[in-house]
């Protein structure tokens, strides 16, 4: 592992979920507090960051929709829950002494910032971590596809997405002892394996802009730093 950090400027999608630890809904304080603890160590290594975070842990709009909710309603509410959980990550990074920025992409003055691009990056340069809030903005459109674009948008060197396994399987670990995990794949192989990791419009966009993507377990501490520092943990996504 190199002593120096391999990555300038980072983009870090969290789901909802991650943040409820061992909880069937909510933020679990001690999940987000050492959350909150390696992105600061992250930042504080010279490496500059966003955050994208779900809101699953809240309201997750689709899963709103399938029990009769009108689908944009339902979008509308989880992008609300998105900006819940910003908040409270920042809130989480602050009490450590670190300089957070919630940015929303709809308007919500007395809350968060709004999301102008040359502000985030301006952010980003002055070393705040800048959370990123209520998706793109727009319903239909998962986290993970606000995720890929905010990464493009200022330039990211790499988009993680943290989860609770360990990368990319061929079926769900969870539920088939014989899954294998990928080391590395192209964006093509996971679209047309159908690899549920993300959603096929941020796997496209990741693509189209040759943003790299790895996917790892957020669950064993220390792995976002050994990640900044080159190992090879969970699965790598890139063009070739």
């Amino acid at each position: 592992m190199s002593d120096q950090p391999k990555f300038h400027r980072i983009m870090l999608k969290l789901s909802g979920e991650a943040l409820m630890g061992e909880a069937d809904y909510g933020i679990d304080p001690k999940v987000i507090g050492r959350l909150a603890d390696e992105i600061i160590e992250v930042q504080r290594a010279g490496i500059q960051i966003g955050v994208v975070i779900g809101g699953g842990n809240i309201f997750r709009g689709a899963g709103l929709a399938a029990a009769g909710m009108d689908r944009v309603t339902g979008d509308h509410m989880g992008m609300l829950a998105t900006v819940m959980n910003a908040l409270a990550m920042q809130d989480a990074i602050e009490k450590r002494g670190g300089f957070a920025r919630v940015m929303s992409a709809i308007q919500i003055h007395d809350v968060a910032e709004d999301f102008i691009r040359r502000r985030a990056i301006r952010h980003i340069e002055k070393g705040r971590i800048v959370l990123f809030a209520a998706g793109i903005g727009n319903p239909f459109f998962t986290t993970d596809s606000a995720a890929a674009l905010r990464a493009v948008e200022v330039g990211a060197d790499l988009l993680l997405k943290a989860t609770k396994v360990d990368g990319i399987y061929t079926a769900d670990p969870t539920k088939h002892s014989d899954a294998v995990r990928y080391d590395r794949l192209t964006y093509d192989e996971v679209i047309e394996r159908k690899l549920a990791v993300m959603d096929t419009a941020a796997i496209a966009l990741c693509r189209d802009d040759r943003m790299p993507m790895r996917i790892y377990d957020m669950t064993v501490p220390g792995n976002l730093m050994r990640i900044m520092h080159g190992e090879p943990i969970g699965t790598l996504v890139c063009a070739d």
